[in-house]
C-alpha cells in the first residue's frame, strides 16, 4: 500500500518552468502575473467553508458530553490542534491559487535603429599643416582627434543604436579610405593614416568633386537618412565639379551636408596668408549647407571644432523603435506539488497523533 502512494504522489527532484501559451490578465509584482485571476473569488469561500465545518464538528461534540468539567493538562495533540486546518486550509488556498494560473514573464526589449549612413570628408591639403588651432600641432592632426571621437560616439551610442560610417579624404581629388562599416577601429585606424598632400600635383582643395563623390557613394544606400560631414580649411580652387553643382546633387538624393571650416587665417590663391573674412571664405561652404538642409559651423581653435561636431551629433540623433516581447512561464505545476504536499501532512496528521474519534 505504501509503494502505491509513493508511485502516485512522488514529486520529481527537479521542475523546469513550463512556457505558457496564456496572458497574464493581472500584473501581481515584479515579474509575476495571473492568467486567470477571476479564480481568486473563490479564497474567501474555502476558508469560510473550512473553518465552518470544523466549528460543527466541535459542536457536534459538546451536546453529547456527560463528563463533568474538569481541568485537565493540555496534551501536545491539543496543543497542536490547529495545525491540521492550517494545513488543509493553505492546501486549498494553493489548489485555488493554481487555478488562477501564476506565470512569471521574461521580458525582452529589442531597440531598433533607423539607420544613418554618415559620410566623414576630411581635407587634408598641405594648408592642414598650419598650426593655429592647437598650439604644437597642425589643424590636419587636431581634426583627426576631433573626428575620431565623433565617429566613436556615433558607432558606440550609449542608447544602443550605432551608424554606419565612411571616410573620405580629399586634397585635389577625394579618395574613399573606408566604406561605410559598423567597426570603429577600422574609421578610426584609416583616419590615423591620413597625411598631409607632399605632392604639388596632389595638392589643392576639390570641395565640390569630393563631396559629389560621397553622394556617388551614398545614392547606392537604402539608409532611412543620409549625411555628410564636410570639412576644410580653404576655398574650393578646382572647377571640374563646383560646391553648387555637388550641392544640388546632394539635394536631389535627400543627403544633407554638414560644412565645417576649419582654422583662424585662410591662403590665398597668391599664397598670402590673411584672416578669414567671413562673408567671402566660407560662402560656398554655408551655400553647400543651406541648399542640403544642414548647417554651417566655423571653428578657429579646437574647442569651437568639438563644439561643432557636437552640435551635429544631436541634430542627428538616431531614432528608436523600441519593441517589447514577454514569454510567459507556467508556475502551477510547483504550486499543485505544495498543495499535494500539505495535503498528504494533513491527511498523515489526521490518521496518527491528530486523529479524533466521533
Amino acid at each position: 500500500m505504501s509503494n502505491l502512494y509513493l508511485g502516485l504522489f512522488q514529486m520529481p527532484t527537479e521542475l523546469e518552468p513550463i512556457k505558457s501559451a496564456a496572458e497574464g490578465r493581472l500584473h501581481l509584482w515584479g515579474d509575476l502575473f495571473l492568467a486567470d485571476p477571476l479564480f481568486l473569488v473563490l479564497l474567501p469561500v474555502a476558508i469560510i467553508v473550512v473553518l465552518f465545518g470544523r466549528s460543527s464538528k466541535a459542536r457536534a461534540r459538546a451536546r453529547f458530553s456527560v463528563l463533568p468539567v474538569v481541568r485537565l493538562p493540555r496534551s501536545l495533540s491539543q496543543r497542536l490542534a490547529w495545525l491540521l486546518p492550517a494545513l488543509q486550509v493553505s492546501a486549498l488556498l494553493l489548489v485555488i491559487l493554481a487555478l488562477a494560473r501564476p506565470l512569471r514573464g521574461d521580458v525582452e526589449t529589442n531597440s531598433v535603429a533607423e539607420g544613418v549612413d554618415l559620410a566623414l570628408l576630411v581635407d587634408r591639403s598641405s594648408s592642414m599643416g598650419h598650426e593655429d588651432l592647437e598650439a604644437n600641432r597642425t589643424r590636419l592632426e587636431v581634426v583627426k582627434d576631433v573626428v575620431s571621437d565623433f565617429a566613436r560616439r556615433r558607432m558606440t551610442d550609449r542608447e544602443g543604436a550605432s551608424d554606419y560610417v565612411g571616410l573620405f579624404s580629399f586634397a585635389r581629388y577625394p579618395q574613399e579610405l573606408c566604406p561605410f562599416t559598423l567597426d570603429v577601429d577600422a574609421i578610426q585606424g584609416f583616419l590615423k593614416d591620413i597625411q598631409l598632400a607632399q605632392e604639388r600635383s596632389e595638392d589643392g582643395t576639390g570641395i565640390g568633386i569630393a563631396l559629389a563623390k560621397a553622394v556617388a557613394v551614398l545614392r547606392e544606400s537604402d539608409a532611412e537618412s543620409k549625411v555628410v560631414v564636410l570639412l576644410t580649411d580653404g576655398e574650393n580652387n578646382l572647377d571640374l565639379i563646383t560646391p553648387a553643382e555637388a550641392s544640388q546633387l546632394a539635394a536631389e538624393e535627400g543627403i544633407r551636408v554638414y560644412t565645417v571650416f576649419a582654422g583662424s587665417f585662410v591662403m590665398d590663391a597668391f599664397g598670402r596668408m590673411r584672416e578669414i573674412d567671413p562673408t567671402l571664405d566660407t560662402k560656398e561652404l554655408q551655400d553647400i549647407a543651406e541648399v542640403t538642409g544642414g548647417r554651417f559651423f566655423r571653428a578657429r581653435d579646437r574647442a569651437a571644432l568639438e563644439r561643432a561636431y557636437a552640435e551635429i551629433e544631436e541634430l542627428e540623433r538616431t531614432p528608436r523603435e523600441e519593441k517589447r516581447f514577454v514569454e510567459h512561464y507556467d508556475l502551477y505545476p510547483f504550486i499543485l506539488y505544495s498543495a499535494l504536499a500539505l495535503y498528504l501532512m494533513a491527511w498523515i496528521f489526521g490518521a496518527t497523533w491528530a486523529r479524533r474519534l466521533p
